[in-house]
């Protein structure tokens, strides 16, 4: 049953469980307010930095090493492994530190399906102050063994919203949000790519599928994968060092192979926000997501911290008319 948690996202929303390894992950979460069901063990010592509250409300079994060596996937086990209620984010308390550093930076994840990349996006969007993470239906599941070690307690520190369609993603943002997209389209360029937009740095110069007039998608032909081509609005597009943080505004980053949706897009323009570039060598393929995202949410927080600071000095020198 413990493996059937760590490999299996169906079993996992099924039974409403998620499994964490590993005493700093397991601390993080307690700390957060996630309630422990089971914990296993393999000597007593490593239960002597647990909260001790939270400890006498969990089942403890004390179990060989043997065993918890065959049901992890890490390479050195730490001989913790718990069983826990699949976190609320509206019921989780995430740390003071946290909190007093969060900025009107909300992240939106786009077929980001690569655990590794997932992890390191999230463990980026908490150290820049993100107020938030919403994951829509085409990521990979925040719960999986890979995403939460490459997280690194990430996921209790901002809440992440996971499995949102497209539809119900605005009702997550704050009110007034403007929505950018990491786009692969160079600013001097005047085509967008209905398909694989997502793959954020990319150099100019590869060949660009005209714009739609129309913002609305509609299908129009198939290609040889089947996939249809759709109808795309047409965005502004700066490089991301360039101002566009309009608070609170929302970073999308799609994944690496299937790119930004025509849903995003959408988002974006309704919003009227833009597409940020990060300019590379030209010859050099797109940016990693993982990356794409460290460097445009830091971005965002320079613009955002610049910015109150701007403020702070217009309300203590008012400019006297």
């Amino acid at each position: 049953k413990v493996v059937t948690i760590a490999k299996s996202k169906k079993f996992r929303d099924h039974h409403g469980k998620v499994l964490l390894e590993g005493h700093r992950l397991i601390k993080d979460a307690l700390e957060a307010g996630a309630v422990l069901q089971t914990l296993f063990f393999s000597t007593v010592g490593h239960l002597k930095e647990l909260p001790e509250a939270e400890l006498k409300r969990a089942n403890l079994v004390k179990v060989k090493f043997e065993d918890i060596k065959s049901w992890s996937d890490l390479i050195t086990p730490q001989g913790l492994i718990g069983i826990f209620s699949k976190p609320n984010p509206a019921k989780m308390s995430y740390p003071a530190a946290q909190l007093t550093s969060s900025l009107p930076l909300l992240l939106i994840c786009d077929n980001i399906r690569d655990p590794g990349n997932l992890g390191t996006i999230l463990r980026s969007a908490a150290g820049a102050g993100c107020e938030k993470v919403l994951l829509t239906k085409g990521c990979v599941d925040p719960w999986e063994p890979k995403v939460l070690r490459a997280g690194m307690g990430a996921h209790f520190r901002l809440p992440i919203v996971a499995s949102l369609d497209w539809e119900s993603v605005p009702s997550n943002l704050p009110a007034g949000v403007q929505v950018c997209v990491a786009d692969n389209k160079d600013p001097g360029a005047q085509a967008s790519v209905p398909r694989g937009a997502g793959r954020a740095g990319s150099a100019p110069g590869s060949p660009k599928a005209p714009v739609k007039s129309k913002p609305q998608a509609a299908p129009e032909r198939e290609d040889e994968e089947g996939a249809a081509d759709v109808c795309v609005p047409e965005l502004a597009a700066q490089y991301y060092y360039e101002n566009w943080t309009q608070a609170p505004v929302a970073v999308v980053i799609g994944g690496e192979t299937h790119g930004l949706s025509p849903d995003a897009l959408h988002l974006a323009a309704s919003t009227g926000g833009k597409r940020l570039v990060i300019p590379v060598v030209p010859g050099v393929d797109s940016l990693n997501s993982a990356i794409a995202a460290g460097i445009v949410l830091f971005e965002g927080k320079r613009q955002l911290l610049w910015r109150h600071k701007q403020e702070d000095e217009r309300q203590k020198f008012p400019v006297v008319g």
